[in-house]
């Protein structure tokens, strides 16, 4: 193949990667209110031929390819409840479907850039078809893989974030509710007043009991739905003391110092590990320097010793002049002499 084919080939394929991710940005944008509304909305006469847009009109091509490779992607992986949960723990509003078309698209990333790779080396007579094929195959795997990859550690990094306010978030709602406030006027202080990813959470809990869903149930919609210990305790202990009638007051501060407490304890395991793993520079890296550093004066004039003064030595002195000499010889690169056996005879 020519250069200029290859050429040829390597901008089609860059270009075709580029058309594909920038669609995907399309198609993964937030539902408009209209296709929203629009199911309860198209049997009313009228309302059909006043919308300027239908949502169900048909797509255009590549968004039907894109939704097939999405629908294949979902087939092969599965566990669509699981994605569904991770997307509502991180605070994503996403779907599954357009979590799976982000999907496809890092694979076609990766495959798109395995491809060029291929080509390449394919020009300069190295690889094969059926390589480069395989390759390109576990390139777009690896992509799809590390999509998902991202969305556990984009959970995991709200969660901490999550469990970091936890405390701040409970001693604020135990002083509103000690102040005389209800739960859920209490709940809307705590919401107004401060920001985060429990805050948001809070704010879901606050919309539910505002549309008319009782407190406790809210509370326990919460628990069920997080992937946090802490936060399951605060929000079931929340809506038992609802149901029961106890004081929130104390259970909320009680849950704080236990969150503190908890928080206290990991700091500590966590920094009797990296205790261990600092041992690594200090016995590789210090320890060599400072070793080096204290000897080498001495060796350095053990050396002068037997160069300046040849006189009748005794076999101690012998034996350090010759290791020194040696030593001497081994760092200047030059071959070890025989002086000092003539000077010390």
């Amino acid at each position: 193949m020519s250069s200029a084919a290859l050429g040829g080939l390597a901008g089609g394929m860059a270009s075709v990667g580029a058309l594909v991710v920038l669609r995907v940005l399309t198609l993964t944008r937030r539902i408009d209110p209209g296709t929203r509304i629009w199911p309860y909305l198209r049997d009313l006469p009228g309302v059909a031929q006043r919308l300027a847009v239908d949502p169900h009109s048909p797509s255009p091509p590549m968004a039907r390819v894109m939704r097939w490779a999405a629908d294949r992607v979902d087939a092969v992986v599965g566990g669509a409840p699981s994605v569904r949960r991770r997307l509502a723990r991180s605070g994503s509003d996403q779907t599954v479907h357009d979590f799976r078309i982000e999907q496809v698209a890092w694979g076609l990333t990766s495959f798109t850039t395995m491809a060029l790779l291929s080509i390449v080396r394919a020009s300069s007579g190295d690889g094969t078809v059926l390589g480069s094929a395989l390759l390109c195959l576990t390139a777009f795997a690896f992509g799809v893989l590390l999509r998902d990859n991202r969305l556990t550690a984009r959970v995991r990094k709200r969660e901490r974030r999550v469990l970091e306010e936890l405390p701040a978030i409970s001693e604020l709602l135990a002083l509103s509710l000690a102040a005389g406030e209800g739960p859920a006027a209490a709940l809307d202080r705590v919401v107004r007043r401060s920001t985060g990813a429990l805050s948001a959470d809070l704010a879901g809990v606050l919309a539910e009991v505002r549309t008319g869903m009782p407190v406790a149930q809210a509370f326990d919609d919460l628990a069920s739905a997080t992937g946090v210990p802490e936060v399951r305790r605060f929000a079931e202990s929340i809506a038992t003391a609802v149901e029961r009638g106890t004081p929130l007051a104390d259970v909320l501060h009680a849950q704080a110092g236990d969150v503190r407490e908890a928080r206290r304890r990991e700091l500590i395991e966590t920094g009797a590990r990296k205790e261990v793993a600092m041992m690594v520079p200090v016995v590789f890296l210090v320890l060599p320097a400072t070793v080096l550093v204290a000897f080498w004066p001495g060796v350095v004039g053990l050396m002068l010793l037997c160069l300046v003064k040849p006189r009748r030595r005794g076999l101690l002195e012998v034996v350090f002049c010759c290791w020194s000499q040696r030593l001497w010889a081994v760092g200047s690169g030059r071959p070890v002499g025989r002086g000092i056996a003539s000077g010390s005879a």
